[in-house]
């Protein structure tokens, strides 16, 4: 088979609804390019009818690669299979509920072709989506932007091209919280925005709710910056300097009024506010202690089930 220029990676949890239709816009976008390309379809564990899809589109398209997961890993781990199992000169991330708009992977490879080695999709509309979650995803772009040690740029997914070198470069980076648009942004090389505007779901479920935004929130943080770590010496800082401040305060008020305080309400209060201070940054070491022990385990990213026919040598990726 003819080594593909673009390789288009693509997770899938229970995307049965999508992935017919997402099969016919890809190859309607990809076959105008006049190169080879290929599909690689991620099942995360799918426990709709998408696996049974995704070996039928298999079956009929050669360009259709199928990775079946053993069980579900989540979708940054299904997007690093995709990019381990890619074999193309550039590789473009795109999700399966079409909200992502397959005819803007032209944009992108038009700028790779200018010499850009990560071209990243920008939301500049968000359609179908609640208020909701249009601000929360705008304060934490805007968030992240801020406080984390790599410029990460807002109003971007994980819609993106990436050039072979740069997939190299994170084939290598086998953390297991992932971040991919940040991991992306930390490689460097020349990069550049594309906008476009994001349209609703076509079928199905949003798999990522508000528990699972959180948790990305949590490894972007966790894994591109050290201020929650500060966070918690500034609020020791803050405790240590309420308790200086209030020492002559209530040595004066004692003197002028000897009933002032009297009580245990304002060591109660005290207690409370130094206890909640060092459980929060326990809480904020734990997080990172946590992340430090799960990298040590050394596992596996991912356990595959099935993998293409044409590929078993997928076991020399931890």
């Amino acid at each position: 088979m003819e080594t593909p220029t673009f390789s288009i990676v693509v997770p899938v949890y229970n995307e049965e609804g999508c992935l017919d239709e997402l099969y016919r816009r890809i190859v309607a976008v990809m076959e105008s390019t006049g190169e080879p390309w290929e599909l690689v379809l991620v099942d995360d564990g799918s426990r709709d009818r998408s696996t049974e899809i995704i070996k039928r589109l298999a079956e009929q398209d050669r360009r259709v690669r199928p990775v079946i997961f053993a069980r579900n890993f989540g979708h940054q781990i299904a997007v690093t299979a995709g990019l381990d199992y890619s074999r193309g000169q550039a590789v473009v991330i795109i999700d399966a509920d079409l909200q992502d708009p397959p005819e803007v992977i032209l944009d992108l490879i038009a700028k790779w072709r200018e010499g850009y080695e990560v071209v990243y999709a920008v939301r500049t509309e968000r359609e179908g989506e609640t208020w909701f979650k249009k601000f929360t995803a705008a304060a934490f772009y805007r968030l992240i932007y801020r406080i984390t040690d790599v410029k990460i740029p807002v109003d971007t997914g994980d819609f993106r091209l990436m050039d072979r070198k740069v997939v190299d470069v994170l084939s290598r980076m086998r953390e297991h919280h992932r971040f991919l648009r940040g991991m992306s942004a930390w490689v460097g090389f020349r990069q550049i925005g594309v906008p476009y505007k994001r349209a609703p779901r076509y079928a199905g479920e949003t798999k990522y709710p508000l528990r699972k935004m959180l948790r990305l929130a949590l490894n972007a943080i966790t894994s591109f910056s050290y201020f929650p770590l500060q966070l918690a010496t500034y609020l020791g800082f803050l405790a240590a300097g309420l308790a200086i401040v209030a020492i002559p305060v209530v040595i004066i008020l004692r003197a002028l009024q000897p009933q002032a305080f009297f009580g245990q309400a304002s060591t109660l209060i005290a207690v409370l506010f130094l206890g909640g201070v060092q459980l929060i940054s326990l809480g904020i070491l734990g997080e990172y202690v946590g992340r430090i022990y799960d990298e040590v385990k050394g596992r596996p990213l991912y356990v595959v089930r099935e993998v293409p026919s044409d590929d078993q040598t997928i076991e020399k990726k931890s």
